[in-house]
């Protein structure tokens, strides 16, 4: 088992963590590129062709959950480049580490829970 602290780097996380957390991030990004893909495609079952055009809150709908996944992919890209920077794993606003249980629940998370609690608050 390798133990080794990568340093300054990527907020000191472990190999093994970052490795995991890469993983989990890439598995996020084919998550949301297949979801922006099933958006995208044109209905193509029997009963929606009878049905003839969605009604407009269902596009609606389709647009909002869109416009979602390219958030996060977008925030996963960064995240993975982050990573490949070792710039990861460290708080934005106040450059502490980002807990590692946070990471695993939120692996492309920008801010610390502190930060992101107060951010969420408007303070």
């Amino acid at each position: 088992m390798n133990n080794q602290v990568v340093g300054a780097d990527n907020a000191g996380l472990r190999p093994r963590d970052l490795a995991g957390l890469r993983e989990s991030l890439r598995e996020q990004r084919l998550f949301r590129e297949e979801q922006l893909r099933q958006i995208a495609s044109p209905s193509q079952t029997r009963a929606e062709g009878v049905r003839g055009r969605q009604a407009a809150s269902q596009i609606e709908v389709h647009v909002k959950l869109a416009a979602s996944a390219r958030m996060v992919l977008s925030d996963v890209e960064a995240a993975l480049e982050r990573m490949d920077q070792c710039r990861y794993g460290g708080c934005h606003l106040c450059a502490q580490p980002v807990a590692l249980a946070r990471l695993k629940i939120v692996p492309q998370a920008r801010c610390c829970g502190r930060c992101h609690q107060l951010r969420a608050a408007g303070r």
